[in-house]
């Protein structure tokens, strides 16, 4: 069933149903503020922090779904019928109440018409600001005029605390109050402690308030619902809370000639009251915003346009041109703090999560980029280890740094604690390597950047040899690195001392890329123990191979895990792509492996993390056994590893099968079948239930996933072949031989680059040829140096 559609040329999803399998969401703001809404206007804001910084509630995992949110009600005063903007929460009959929400990059506008009323609320949060704006438009389509009375609501937390507010009731429940100030809902806490920081208010400019409520139980009603609430039935009465909960509720009173719009700017935030008075009085003059959303939407698309893409198949271009390039800086952004599912108690950034989420924003933004990756390079110890999560701490002298005393950090001070992540410190390599390489900022090798647990700095280039180090001081029993904590699969404990081979690929790429910048710093000495671990590692790896297939590893007893006669979880998905992507596999090695990989582990929805799941044979590190079978870890198609599938077969040459895998794995190719995906189409979520499953294909854990940037890299580099290093650009593809041409539009390092890519043999990779400003080159290389402020290139395959 199809619910909606892709609008490329607005970079846009437009739903044009509401009833939705899930809510389909779109992210706002920045991280000053943050805001998550719902095609049906539920969802929930928050200052800095999705934990520690709620200011609407929102209600997880709750019947009913999707609630409460930010709605404008409409009630016809001669009438007395009543409805809501977005379809929910009033959820007036679809064969006579017409929807559409327009989700883009950083706003949603909401439009709705129901017995000629047309309504239109644009929702986003100004570039820079701390604050949201709905900007609702009211239209009368019919012949007479109509009377009408228009009601913008939210619901207040009465903590900030996510915890706090929901769950310590016998104390949150008696620290707010709410005022009414001409044109805005105020609500203070803790009143006080005069903390003006903690004041929230729900404004109006461009109309008059005639009622107003900032009791929620007033405004609802007993035994009543967002539904039904008594506010809008009866009409506001001025009820204010004190000593219950808060809301937000505004009511304009208007009478619209046939024809006729009228404006109401609603303003929501946590600011002092003061300064939500000059904010709202702002949103008074015509065009705010008009030029708010122009600047936020050019901001948006400039870094889109970036790289860009026009390729025979729609779902790749939609995909690539916007949704997973957007889906990419909302999770760099977020990480996995605030959605749907991730209520906000995750408060701080994962190591390995965040490293790797920066990737997928290299080739769009390289400097919000590097920005990151030192700030992450400062949250490794001296040791060489990643801290597990990662906070930014507000200490003078070190703003942008990790917060290593706050109290929800899992840190560990000691080499070889076991809280520590096999290989968290590891994905630094890719990571670094390809900022360097898009940006050619070699120079970012010598810059000093602080350790978590001491005052001492380090370059970027002793930081990337202490991991190396890391690794080497905590091996297992057969030379591997040791598995710690966990490797990359969480649900996987091998024990202390147990080896994983996932890691041990990842060591063989780290030491491949760090030797490379050992070879540019003339730094022989260690150029030459790279070498030597190298070949040692080399040695080892070779016997983790299993006749078609790499082991996932050894428990700290020896065992083998993933051989491929064992009765479960015989067929890992990781190690196989890894050999791959690190270069570790020999040719013969990889076609058998990755030939097992489509054989076992293929699903029409991607490949299985693994498989058979473990029931009956699973020992005690095998947590995911806690899930059902075809679920999470436990065999489920976990989604960010399908990005390093795609790339392993991109490297391979096998154009056609990473397609393939893409196409398996892309939201958008679900759009017309999204009652059984569930999740949005235009967004990765983090698994989608394997074979065994009775619901299989169905998809969960939406947007905050590393899905977003594992795929990326695996389409840019891998499918479209974009391979930069510290000299330049290749540019080889591993393209669906059915692709006969396509473009590319790409800046790199400043410079315009329009490639032309020509498949008159329908290959599935291999240039031929390679044209450069009409210049014929051989390879595929082409050298920054010699690029011009634009470029033609032609690339014959």
């Amino acid at each position: 069933m199809n619910y909606g559609y892709f609008d490329g040329a607005r970079k846009e999803y437009v739903i044009t149903r509401p009833d939705t399998p899930s809510p389909w969401a779109n992210y706002l703001g920045s991280p000053e503020y943050g805001a998550i809404i719902s095609n049906n206007a539920g969802g929930y804001s928050f200052a800095k922090s999705g934990a520690n910084g709620r200011i609407i509630r929102y209600r997880f995992n709750s019947v009913a779904v999707d609630q409460p949110g930010r709605y404008v009600y409409i009630k016809d005063n001669e009438t007395g019928e009543y409805w809501s903007g977005s379809w929910a929460p009033v959820c007036k009959p679809l064969d006579s109440y017409k929807s559409e929400c327009r989700h883009g990059t950083a706003y949603s506008v909401i439009s709705s018409e129901y017995k000629k009323i047309r309504t239109e609320v644009a929702y986003y949060v100004p570039l820079g600001a701390s604050y949201e704006v709905w900007a609702a438009k009211v239209t009368n389509n019919d012949s007479v005029p109509r009377k009408l009375s228009v009601t913008g609501y939210c619901e207040f937390v009465n903590d900030n605390n996510y915890e706090q507010d929901q769950i310590n009731l016998q104390y949150t429940l008696f620290i707010t109050r709410t005022y009414f100030r001409d044109n805005f809902i105020l609500q203070k806490q803790n009143e006080v402690f005069k903390n003006p920081d903690t004041d929230r208010f729900l404004g109006l400019a461009k109309g008059k308030v005639d009622a107003y409520c900032g009791d929620r139980d007033a405004f609802v009603g007993a035994y009543r619902s967002y539904a039904n609430p008594k506010g809008i039935e009866e009409g506001l009465k001025g009820d204010l809370n004190y000593n219950t909960n808060s809301c937000g509720a505004l009511q304009s009173d208007i009478v619209l000639q046939p024809g006729e719009t009228k404006e109401l700017t609603y303003v929501m935030g946590q600011r002092p009251e003061a300064v939500a008075k000059e904010i709202i009085a702002k949103y008074e003059a015509d065009g705010v915003v008009e030029a708010e959303l122009a600047e936020l939407t050019n901001y948006w698309h400039s870094k889109l346009d970036n790289f860009q893409v026009n390729t025979p198949d729609e779902d790749f271009n939609n995909m690539v041109n916007t949704w997973n390039a957007y889906n990419c800086f909302i999770t760099f952004t977020w990480s996995r703090a605030a959605s749907f599912q991730y209520c906000g108690l995750r408060n701080g950034y994962g190591y390995r999560d965040t490293v790797q989420d920066i990737q997928g924003i290299i080739h769009l933004a390289p400097e919000m980029a590097k920005k990151q990756i030192i700030f992450m390079l400062s949250a490794q110890v001296t040791n060489g280890a990643g801290l597990p999560l990662v906070k930014y701490t507000h200490t003078a002298g070190k703003e942008n740094h990790p917060d290593e005393n706050d109290p929800d950090t899992v840190y560990a001070k000691e080499t070889g604690h076991p809280s520590y992540r096999a290989d968290d410190a590891l994905w630094l390599f890719p990571t670094i390597y390809k900022y360097i390489s898009e940006s050619g900022d070699v120079a970012f090798l010598d810059e000093e950047i602080l350790y978590a647990n001491d005052d001492e700095k380090g370059t970027v280039y002793d930081h990337l040899k202490r991991a190396i180090s890391f690794s080497m001081n905590n091996l297992g029993n057969h030379g591997m690195p040791a598995g710690l904590h966990a490797d990359w699969n969480d649900c996987l404990r091998l024990g202390k001392k147990g080896e994983s081979t996932f890691v041990a690929f990842q060591l063989v790429y780290a030491i491949k890329k760090l030797r490379e910048y050992a070879v540019i710093k003339n730094d022989t000495e260690y150029v030459a123990y790279l070498d030597e671990i190298q070949a040692k590692l080399k040695g080892i790896l070779d016997n983790c191979w299993n006749e078609d297939r790499w082991i996932r590893g050894y428990m700290e007893d020896g065992t083998v895990i993933g051989q491929r006669t064992d009765p479960e979880a015989n067929m890992w998905l990781n190690p196989q792509s890894w050999a791959v992507i690190s270069g570790f596999s020999s040719q013969e090695q990889a076609t058998l492996s990755m030939d097992s990989v489509d054989r076992e582990l293929n699903t029409p929805y991607g490949a299985m993390v693994m498989y058979p799941p473990y029931f009956n044979h699973g020992f005690d590190g095998a947590l995911m056994q806690c899930f059902n079978k075809c679920t999470k870890e436990n065999a489920g198609i976990f989604s960010q590893p399908q990005g390093w599938l795609i790339l392993a077969e991109a490297l391979l040459g096998h154009g056609n099968r990473a397609y393939r895998y893409w196409k398996e794995a892309a939201p958008a190719t679900y759009n017309d079948n999204a009652e059984n995906r569930v999740l949005e189409p235009y967004v990765y979520g983090q698994f989608v239930e394997g074979k065994d499953s009775p619901f299989a294909g169905r998809a969960h854990v939406h947007w905050l996933t590393g899905t977003a940037s594992t795929v990326m890299v695996g389409t840019v580099e891998g499918i479209l072949g974009m391979r930069p290093n510290a000299d330049g650009l290749s540019i080889n593809p591993s393209i669906p031989s059915e692709w006969t041409e396509y473009e590319i539009n790409k800046t790199f390092r400043g410079k315009k680059l329009h490639i032309t890519v020509k498949n008159p043999s329908k290959k599935e990779s291999g240039v031929e040829k390679l044209i450069v400003n009409g210049k014929e080159i051989a390879g595929c290389f082409v050298n920054a140096a010699e690029l011009s402020d634009t470029n033609e290139i032609e690339v014959i395959m």
